[in-house]
């Protein structure tokens, strides 16, 4: 099992820069990658930026370039840097852990969320 908890949302100005964090916390070991999704009212939840184990990053294309995912393993830690910020980022911004076991011969893929933190995104 994994906790996560998130802070770092709220209210900022088209242009303006907020960071994200989330720390993982229960039986933290073998979690593969942890990253950031959101979902905006009438929308389907879309992945923001993931970073996996191994350092590699993967970013949806409207954050490319604005946003910056990081992560601090001894501190079980992973943040999202957003900056340039547009009106419709506005939405709920969920913390995503995800962690492979094996049963045998056989892996298994089990997805964590956190509570989600509100960030809108106005003048």
């Amino acid at each position: 099992q994994v906790q996560l908890v998130e802070s770092g949302g709220g209210l900022v100005q088209p242009g303006g820069s907020l960071r994200l964090s989330c720390k993982a916390s229960g039986t933290i070991f073998s979690i593969q990658v942890m990253g950031w999704y959101r979902q905006a009212p009438g929308n389907e939840r879309e992945l923001v930026a993931v970073i996996s184990s191994n350092g590699s990053t993967n970013y949806s294309d409207s954050g490319k370039g604005r946003f910056t995912i990081s992560r601090d393993s001894a501190k079980n830690t992973v943040s999202l840097q957003m900056n340039s910020l547009k009106p419709e980022d506005t939405a709920v911004y969920y913390c995503y852990a995800e962690k492979w076991r094996a049963e045998g011969k056989n892996l298994y893929k089990v997805d964590y969320w956190g509570q989600g933190t509100q960030v809108t995104v106005s003048s």
